[in-house]
């Protein structure tokens, strides 16, 4: 991993650091382009030929029914049905809390005004299947959606090389009352959700993460069609704050299980001192060789680098800049950090509060905004589910009360109509 020290580099070289997952020569998106294009045109037949082109497989058709998922759901042994079940507990006890209703208020007398809650009718969730299988993303977007009330829930996840799903990604269905599965992966998964196919039902909101290729036909999507996007979330990233409180044998594993994710992920390392550094350096070595993805790790680690910093503070202005998707605070000295965080995704506090619980089980959202986007974006969340509908309404002592008001306002922009939709009700 490459070093930089924070307090030699420039503005300018800092913005460019902090870059990640960009596609100068638009490479990415021509692709993209034209997956698009082909699902848009061909439905149905353009998503088989992607399965056999970057899948390997052969469908006779495009989805799993609830019997199909059921046979497969029965591999799914008594201990992993248990994890899934304290996971699934957790994060619905999380989101659950997030729908509130809204008080009613008079902003003046004869004058109420409030918000009701929607739930956004038809959305899609796409669940990763590539390198790693994601029943975890199943739970984070699947639980939401059902709380918010979603009348329809299309779901498509990468067919195996069988032309299933996972087990666990069948279990998840099951649990969740969701009784199809559609087997389509990549760009074209979220062209079919976004335009619709003779199989798959056009969407109003997509949801979940993906490789760049996924990312990209969702902003494509976003700026080209009514179909909206939760967040640009591509691949994964972490950055971790430490100090000499900090334990280098967790700060590997840290980064190291970002890293397991792809090859494209990010691990950052902010840390005070360049004995930190070293030691952690030496932890990587040791645990690399432990993991089944090693490969993947391994280039994840050497396209990620360590930033040395004077102290906590300056590493906290670092991360703002960055923006990660996830913020490790690997340190005892954590409380004093937080009211200064602008810009993360979800952060985690404390030397034993390591970023894969977040990921699996402690009951926060674990789909978040990659790439900077966390300067502007939350992560998923039950209100992702919903629209938030004002109202309003006037009794006559509350036209007689503002009616003048907005006779003058409209009088002033030039909007004579707007000014007798009012003066008619007052005379």
């Amino acid at each position: 991993m490459k070093r930089y020290n924070y307090a030699s580099l420039s503005e300018f070289e800092i913005q460019n650091l902090v870059k990640r997952n960009i596609d100068p020569a638009n490479e990415v998106r021509n692709i993209v382009d034209d997956i698009i294009t082909e699902v848009k045109q061909n439905g149905d037949v353009a998503l088989i030929n992607y399965a056999k082109k970057y899948d390997g497989v052969e469908l006779s058709k495009l989805y799993l029914d609830k019997s199909e998922l059921e046979i497969l759901a029965k591999e799914v042994s008594p201990i992993q049905k248990a994890a899934l079940e304290i996971a699934y507990n957790n994060i619905y006890k999380f989101h659950e809390a997030q729908l509130k209703s809204e008080d009613k208020i008079e902003t003046m007398t004869g004058v109420t005004c409030w918000r009701e809650l929607r739930p956004i009718e038809k959305v899609g969730l796409y669940i990763p299947g590539g390198s790693a299988v994601l029943p975890s993303t199943f739970l984070m977007l699947g639980i939401p959606a059902k709380i918010a009330g979603c009348q329809e829930i299309i779901v498509c996840s990468p067919p195996q090389k069988n032309g299933k799903v996972n087990a666990f990604i069948a279990y998840v269905a099951l649990k969740l009352g969701i009784d199809k599965i559609y087997t389509v992966g990549g760009a074209q998964a979220i062209a079919a959700m976004a335009y619709g196919t003779k199989s798959i039902t056009k969407v109003d909101k997509i949801f979940g993460p993906g490789n760049q290729f996924v990312t990209k036909a969702k902003t494509i999507i976003q700026s080209t069609t009514t179909t909206a996007i939760d967040m640009p979330a591509g691949p994964s990233e972490v950055l971790v704050i430490a100090d000499e409180t900090s334990n280098p044998i967790y700060l590997a594993a840290d980064l190291l299980a970002q890293a397991e994710h792809g090859a494209d992920s990010q691990s950052i390392l902010v840390c005070t001192s360049n004995s930190i550094a070293d030691d952690v350096m030496i932890e990587l070595e040791k645990q690399i060789f432990q993991l089944l993805r090693k490969e993947i790790a391994r280039k994840a680690i050497d396209n990620s680098y360590i930033v040395i910093v004077k102290n906590l503070d300056e590493a906290i202005q670092f991360s703002n800049y960055y923006a990660p998707e996830h913020l490790i605070l690997a340190t005892e000295n954590w409380e004093h950090l937080t009211p200064n965080i602008i810009n993360a995704g979800s952060v985690f506090l404390g030397n034993l509060t390591p970023e894969s619980v977040g990921d699996y089980a402690s009951g926060t959202n674990h789909t978040l905004p990659t790439s900077s986007f966390a300067k502007a974006y939350s992560g998923v969340s039950v209100d992702s589910f919903v629209k938030k509908v004002t109202f309003q309404h006037l009794s006559a002592e509350g036209i007689n009360n503002i009616g003048s008001t907005v006779e003058v306002l409209a009088d002033l922009e030039g909007l004579d109509a707007h000014k007798n939709a009012v003066s008619v009700r007052l005379k």
